[in-house]
């Protein structure tokens, strides 16, 4: 298994990163909360789990090891595979997960694309003696609740926009951040600035 990779950030893409090490260029895959972090030409370290299926190797980054370990403990759930997983960390924190789990959030869970009502209360089931108790304190976070946008537009200008572009969209997407119940998921903010992104190009 490959615990981690540590090199310079070749590449980036909107749902994976090219890292570097030892001349080979080893692709993988992340949640845009990771990506967000990373910039091309810089050196990084990623926790990683690597799934293997009989017609591929998948490499998955994560920004520590708790995100690594809970996207393992994710896919113990019936009808979870990595995709799922990733997409659950991509919408909410390890702790965040945690606690959902712990005090039996259905919508917290609903909130992940894939994921009902029935997927909810099935997931709450199963995980309850999984992921163990939350880490930290519920206000965990709240600091980026005005730091939403340096950290989204920080983002774009990683993935290779220009400033003018990253601007924009972060203009764009404004309005789903502060209509956005408690700290907004940058993650998911910068999905939907990529695909203003994309409709304006």
């Amino acid at each position: 298994m490959i615990a981690f990779v540590s090199g310079t950030v070749a590449a980036l893409a909107p749902d994976a990163a090219v890292v570097e090490v030892g001349g080979v260029g080893m692709a993988v895959q992340c949640t845009p909360n990771t990506l967000s972090t990373l910039r091309i030409g810089q050196p990084a370290k990623l926790a990683t789990s690597l799934v293997v299926r009989e017609d591929s190797l998948t490499l998955y980054g994560f920004a520590d090891d708790d995100e690594r370990q809970t996207f393992v403990l994710l896919q113990t759930a019936s009808g979870v595979g990595p995709r799922l997983a990733q997409a659950m960390l991509a919408v909410h924190a390890p702790d965040a997960l945690r606690r959902a789990v712990a005090s039996g959030d259905e919508k917290s869970l609903m909130a992940v694309p894939g994921i009902g009502k029935k997927g909810a209360q099935k997931l709450l089931l199963e995980l309850k003696d999984r992921l163990g108790e939350p880490l930290g304190a519920p206000a965990v976070g709240t600091a980026v609740t005005s730091g939403w946008r340096d950290q989204l537009h920080a983002a774009l200008i990683g993935l290779g926009y220009a400033t003018r572009e990253a601007d924009e969209a972060v203009s764009a997407v404004a309005p789903q951040a502060e209509a956005a119940e408690g700290t907004p998921q940058v993650g998911q903010l910068l999905k939907a600035a990529l695909q203003t992104l994309n409709r304006a190009r």
